[in-house]
Order: C-alpha cells, then structure tokens, then sequence
C-alpha cells in the first residue's frame, strides 16, 4: 500500500497546504470572503467535506450554496506548544465550530486568548479569512467583535 502524502508543506514563515478538485469550489470561495458549503437540491441537507450523494437522502443533485459564515463554539483545544510560535504566531486555538447551517468543521479562533474562561460553550463566532501563501482560510473570532 502506497503511502498517502502529507498535503501540509512547512515553510519558514507559515505552513501551507495544496487543495484538491473536489475541495475548488470550497477554496474558491474563501478567496472571495465566502464559506462556501456543498448543499443537496432535494433534501436541504448541508454538508462539508464534498460528496459524491448526499449522506441524509443519496441524491446526486447537489451544489454549493454560501453560508452565513455564523457559528457556535461546539469544542476546542490549545496546544500547550503550537509549532507556529517557531514562526513568531501567539498560541492559538483550534476548535470544531457548529455552523448555523448544521455543519461542524474544524478551524482556528482569532482574538481569543487559550483561556477557559474566555471560551464558554455554544459561544457565538463569525467567520473571518486569514492569508496563507495562494489562499484565504477560514477562521472564527467572538460575533459582533
């Protein structure tokens, strides 16, 4: 078995990434300040990472609709030592956000310190994008901030 390659390429500055066919009309949408979700035409049903059939209904029709970039906190983990400080970045933190759309995805908060406190449950995020190399990626700060 052949190994699969690692799609995370590390640079002095920040680590960067290569997207795949199936993700273009994800990325494509970051680069306009959109969240962009693979939506199924029959069932309403969301979804995130792209599929072949819908997961609730099997249909094949589906398209990519923009969501509303708004979200909870579902969960979330600082590292203790991330590998980015080695590029001068803060600690940060990587959390699993519920979009109002019904899918979970994870990401990184901005402008929040690794703090319990700081972090309550079901707390209320908006997306924001982040430059990496080529792309834009999505991030998560406090709503209304």
């Amino acid at each position: 078995m052949k190994p699969t390659p690692n799609r995370l390429a590390t640079s002095p500055a920040k680590a960067g990434f290569s997207a795949t066919p199936t993700f273009d009309p994800f990325w494509a949408g970051t680069r306009h300040g959109e969240l962009r979700l693979q939506h199924c035409q029959a069932c309403g049903s969301h979804m995130l990472y792209p599929r072949l059939r819908c997961p609730d209904c099997g249909s094949v029709d589906l398209d990519w609709k923009r969501a509303s970039g708004k979200a909870r906190l579902h969960s979330y983990v600082s590292p203790p030592v991330p590998a980015s400080e080695r590029a001068g970045d803060p600690p940060y933190v990587i959390a699993v956000v519920e979009l109002d759309e019904g899918v979970r995805m994870m990401s990184k908060l901005v402008g929040l310190p690794p703090d319990s406190t700081a972090l309550p449950a079901d707390m209320r995020l908006e997306v924001v994008f982040e430059p990496r190399g080529d792309e834009m990626l999505p991030a998560f700060k406090r709503a209304g901030s």
